[in-house]
């Protein structure tokens, strides 16, 4: 009987244990599409109101020999205000040009705004003219010498050298004493002057780690230069992290929510996701110029160009059962959101016959009564011939869809090729040449080119997550390799950067390159930063970049709930640095 009373209590134990991670996965995905409820900043005392523009301005909460002000909406504290709306931006920006139009600022005493638009903690903008028409290249030294100093020449918009000068100064370290210095270049490159200045920052408004800790590979000394920028960092989505090649913080991107997913470059400014339904324009200096509205969906996990002006978005139906197989079209232009595809029209008879909805007793039973049948993560538009490769989480398989503004026809699946076999779908699939292990679980299934390849041949590239689970589809099981990971966390395994040759004549598919990375079961990426590769392992809490060998050059370390979807990077030349 005391046996009988032991069993009864571990059973109790362990579905509370099953129970509190559901509950704890669901405030994980939930707070990852949540809305932020507060913009509030601490400031000095209060300056100037403008009634005309609603904005206020105040002494910035930093010590500095410059007189650094704050610009605030004047309805900041109110309930459902957001700094994501075209109409406060614009109401910031017309304050900021009517200061600069008031003042007369120079080189030593310019106009300088803590973070004017609400979208970058530590960004911070100055204003001011010089006697000569110049560029200005600016250095930010801090006292810690383990951080080496950052250099970068300022992006001054349509005028390359001018006796005008606006940009926002990114390399900002928070919660370090800053001392920067400017110096004024003229065409040929002398420094025709040059002024001082310090600035204490304060701490990131996140509370994320300024420092990442760091490991050099064998490749040491071979990085690109740029900034590292993560993407959905677990427990600190609504933010997006800058970090230098050291591993220094040197930007907190503030958003509504969510995270960047990607970023794309539309007309001069930076186009990313500012909350799960909502994707927004900035300029250099911050402002969001235009935001598109996705009502009525969700997005989750990429979009790319499918034209000159608009987006292909992976999305879901809000509050819908299926959950991460749909595609809409936003027009950039006009704004319009339309949905382009939904894949239970592409794959009718799997959807309806061979999947399910996700029990307790599945694996992602987080997902208990959702119905994520297909799991798209990475998409990518092909001009040649309208069509879309999609990475297809839940399923293992690329597919590809042509025609997409026309009849919208699937084209091929690849990936293990039994998994199709005794389906509707079989003749789809791709035949693998070669003695390898397909991918499982893959994510940004990303285009590598053609050069040197016959028509219809082209190069794939992948973050082989090398990990199976299946939660929808009960009449499937694999015959697995031991390479093959089916834990969510196992340091046996290894994930792969893995590059397919494509024949679409041949209807085959072939690994011709790859190298190990750090197992992650799910999430992560590979991309190509450029002659480099960057690669997140967001289960392992790792990114690393390497070469194109797959020699690993330094491999990061970060903190985090769960996981951090992506990390990708940018030289940011043309946007925040001069060209």
């Amino acid at each position: 009987m005391k046996k009988r009373y032991v069993l009864i209590g571990l059973l109790v134990v362990l579905l509370a244990i099953a129970a509190g991670v559901v509950a704890f996965t669901h405030y994980f995905l939930s707070a990852e599409t949540s809305i932020r409820d507060s913009w509030e900043v601490e400031t000095g005392d209060l300056l100037v109101s403008d009634e005309e523009y609603g904005v206020s301005a105040y002494e910035a909460d930093v010590e500095s020999d410059l007189n650094v002000i704050s610009l605030l909406p004047d309805e900041i504290e109110e309930d459902g205000f957001t700094y994501y709306e075209e109409e406060v931006q614009q109401r910031i920006a017309a304050a900021l040009v009517e200061a600069g139009e008031n003042g007369s600022f120079t080189l030593e005493k310019p106009l300088a705004v803590l973070n004017p638009f609400g979208t970058g903690s530590n960004g911070l903008y100055l204003y001011f003219t010089t006697d000569w028409s110049s560029q200005i290249r600016y250095t930010i030294h801090v006292d810690d010498e383990s951080i080496p100093d950052y250099t970068a020449v300022a992006n001054n918009g349509d005028r390359e050298f001018s006796r005008m000068h606006e940009f926002l100064m990114i390399g900002l370290v928070p919660g370090e004493t800053n001392h920067v210095t400017m110096e004024v270049l003229g065409k040929y490159g002398r420094v025709q002057n040059t002024a001082e200045f310090t600035i204490t920052m304060p701490e990131p408004q996140s509370g994320y780690a300024v420092r990442l800790d760091y490991t050099d590979g064998e490749a040491a000394g071979g990085q690109t230069e740029g900034l590292f920028y993560t993407i959905r960092t677990g427990g600190y989505t609504g933010y997006a992290f800058f970090y230098d090649n050291s591993g220094i913080m040197r930007y907190e991107m503030v958003l509504e929510g969510y995270g960047l997913d990607r970023m794309l470059w539309y007309e001069g400014e930076m186009l990313t996701c500012a909350s799960a339904y909502k994707i927004a324009r900035f300029n250099r200096l911050g402002q969001v110029t235009k935001t598109y509205d996705l009502d009525g969906y969700e997005m989750h996990h990429d979009m790319v160009f499918s034209g000159d002006d608009s987006l292909v978005v992976l999305a879901s139906e809000y509050e819908s059962t299926d959950v991460e197989d749909l595609m809409l079209e936003v027009d950039l232009v006009t704004g319009e959101v339309t949905e382009l595809i939904d894949f239970k029209d592409i794959l009718p008879e799997y959807y309806e016959n061979y999947a399910h909805v996700i029990g307790l007793d599945d694996e992602f039973k987080w997902l208990a009564g959702k119905k994520d049948w297909i799991h798209l993560n990475t998409v990518q538009y092909m001009e040649e011939d309208d069509s879309v490769i999609v990475s297809s989480r839940e399923t293992s398989t690329i597919i590809k869809v042509r025609d997409i503004h026309g009849n919208k026809e699937l084209d091929y699946l690849i990936g293990d090729e039994d998994f199709w076999k005794g389906t509707p779908y079989e003749s789809y699939s791709y035949t693998k040449v070669g003695d390898f292990t397909p991918q499982y679980g893959q994510h940004t299934v990303e285009y590598a080119g053609n050069e040197g390849l016959e028509d219809g041949q082209y190069y794939l590239r992948m973050f082989d997550n090398n990990y199976w689970s299946l939660s929808t589809r009960d009449s499937y099981e694999p015959d697995l390799p031991d390479s093959v990971g089916t834990a969510l966390l196992d340091d046996s395994k290894y994930s792969h950067v893995y590059f397919y040759l494509v024949d679409e004549k041949a209807r085959t598919f072939e690994l011709v390159d790859s190298f190990d990375v750090p197992y992650s079961s799910i999430v992560s990426n590979v991309t190509p930063m450029g002659d480099n590769y960057v690669v997140n392992s967001g289960c392992s809490m790792v990114f690393g970049e390497y070469t194109q060998d797959g020699t690993l050059i330094r491999e990061y370390s970060y903190e985090c709930t769960l996981q951090t979807y992506r990390v990708m990077k940018g030289d940011f030349a043309g946007f925040w640095f001069a060209e």
